[in-house]
């Protein structure tokens, strides 16, 4: 029968468990041999040869300086202390003295500044991609500047994965790779451990738990555009397209949209856009528009992308639209209580832009500039109405000369009674004359012929 484990046995157990669950040491120093001296940047040493310098003896320095390509070495001033100002990163290297020729001594001189504390944050852009876990560095680290990175499940006793860290200087942040295997739980807890090191010290950041579907961030849309749509002066066509790094053959986006006049300081947003392309009916005539977009898992799961570069667009604008005779200083923009406020040009005002008033604004009420279409009604509604007018009146010319030819005007009222000048003559008989009538006298005719052209009047 075998005996059973004693209590030795199982205190070795537990402390096997909780160094495996324990994941990565302090974070210390790196490892320094004992010839080394350690300064940082901008301060002064002095590096002694012999504890008493030798007499009448020449003491020579010379340094090895630290990534020399071949051990190229430097020679430096005589004496038995060495004083080094002001302190660079360039001044790292192996310092050593020589009498005659003979070495003395060496001393490896390490110019660096303690890390700083890293803030790491990770994220995954997409649901098949690797998790990338970073920080930004106010400040460009020590050139032996060295970051790792830890990740183990949570609450197991397995092993930690180590990852070692990339600087970039032109992001001027520390960028770490986390494997995800395939098939891998988005729900289950990781702890994520960082330590950033050099010859200076060292420094630990905080741990983070997170797991693998809350890391979620994608990358901006990309390809976004504004276009104009024609004969629609308040709507805006805006297009994009999903970000290189995410496959909409397995997982959707959804879109957030944010866009402003440029006059304006505040953005108007439209949430849970499942396209790539958005309608803006509410633009603003003739104004110039700011657009933005970002995305985010379609479950809502991780975070929102960054924004996307701005793209902009004017909505479209009748050619033949008087309010482009504005001018390019001008513009229209609506108030508070529904009137237009006009922006006019500094140099309108003179003495005010001298002053150092940038400008001014004159609220007007809000009339619109007439179109041509409204002076065609105005000037053919006119032209009808003189029309109308005269043939009105011409024709009330007409009916009252043909009401007064048949009556003649009363007796004393502007008309002279015309006096025969001779006696009617008697009435033609029937009967032709045997003979013919004798011929008038020159006077009698006169007054015939005048009686005749008073009867036609």
């Amino acid at each position: 029968m075998a005996r059973p484990p004693g209590p030795l046995l199982h205190v070795a157990l537990l402390l096997i468990a909780a160094a495996a669950a324990a994941g990565p040491g302090p974070c210390g120093p790196a490892g320094l041999s004992w010839d080394t001296v350690v300064r940082r940047p901008g301060a002064n040493i002095t590096l002694t040869c012999q504890d008493e310098g030798p007499a009448n003896v020449t003491v020579s320095w010379q340094v090895e300086e630290r990534g020399a390509a071949g051990g190229r070495s430097r020679r430096l001033a005589e004496g038995n202390a060495l004083l080094l100002r002001q302190l660079r990163y360039e001044d790292s290297g192996r310092y050593s003295c020589y009498v005659g020729g003979r070495p003395l001594r060496s001393l490896r001189l390490l110019v660096e500044e303690p890390p700083e504390t890293p803030r790491v944050f990770c994220y995954r852009r997409s649901h098949d991609k690797d998790v990338l876990c970073e920080w930004p560095l106010r400040a460009k680290p020590s050139p032996g500047t060295q970051a790792m990175l830890w990740v183990k499940r949570r609450f197991t006793a397995e092993n930690a994965t180590e990852q070692r860290c990339r600087y970039f200087s032109k992001a001027r942040k520390f960028v770490c790779r986390v494997k995800v295997p395939p098939g891998a739980d988005d729900t289950k807890p990781l702890v994520v451990s960082t330590c950033v090191n050099n010859g200076a010290g060292g420094s630990a950041g905080e741990d983070r738990i997170i797991t693998l579907s809350s890391v979620l961030k994608p990358d901006p849309p990309l390809n976004v555009t504004v276009e104009a749509l024609e004969k629609a002066p308040q709507r805006l066509r805006v297009n994009w397209s999903y970000p290189s790094s995410w496959d909409p053959r397995f997982y959707w986006l959804h879109f957030q949209v944010r866009y402003r006049p440029e006059p304006a300081q505040t953005f108007t947003e439209v949430d849970q856009v499942m396209t790539t392309w958005l309608d803006i009916h509410d633009a603003w005539r003739g104004m110039r528009h700011v657009v933005q977009v970002r995305a985010r898992e379609e479950f809502g799961h991780g975070a929102w992308s960054e924004w996307s570069r701005e793209a902009v667009g004017t909505p479209w604008t009748d050619p033949r639209d008087l309010t482009s005779e504005m001018g390019p200083f001008s513009s229209e923009f609506p108030m508070d209580d529904g009137s237009y406020g006009v922006t006019l040009p500094p140099e309108l005002f003179g003495e005010d832009a001298a002053n150092g008033t940038d400008g001014a604004v004159v609220e007007a009420s809000a009339r619109l500039v007439a179109s041509p279409y409204a002076f065609l009604v105005a000037g053919g509604s006119l032209l009808l109405g003189i029309a109308l007018f005269i043939a009105i009146v011409v024709r009330y010319r007409q009916t009252w000369r043909m009401g007064r030819r048949p009556g003649a005007k009363p007796e004393g009222e502007g008309q002279h009674v015309l006096v025969p000048l001779a006696p009617p003559s008697p009435p033609h008989s029937e009967t032709p004359l045997l003979f013919p009538p004798a011929p008038l006298a020159p006077r009698a005719l006169h007054i015939t012929n005048l009686d005749y052209f008073f009867s036609r009047q």
